[in-house]
């Protein structure tokens, strides 16, 4: 395995993944925001599930995302 281009590789993915995702959560609370499900003042706990083809496991991250107020810690 050529551990470089491999890391590349992990790499891009996850900036993809992390700015389709950033766009995909704004758009939604902004339209919840707008229907009025949502306050603005809420803290929404939020789970992401990344699987790859050829891995037997799944990688989850959790954490909170505050619409007011300060930022919460580290991610969980």
């Amino acid at each position: 395995m050529d551990e470089e281009a491999f890391n590349l590789s992990v790499r891009r993915f996850l900036k993809k993944l992390g700015v389709t995702s950033q766009r995909e959560v704004e758009l939604g609370v902004r339209e919840q925001l707008d229907a009025g499900a949502l306050k603005g003042d809420e803290t929404l706990q939020a789970r992401a599930v990344v699987t790859v083809d050829g891995l037997e496991r799944e990688i989850v991250v959790t954490g909170d995302i505050a619409l007011s107020g300060e930022p919460s810690g580290s991610p969980k």
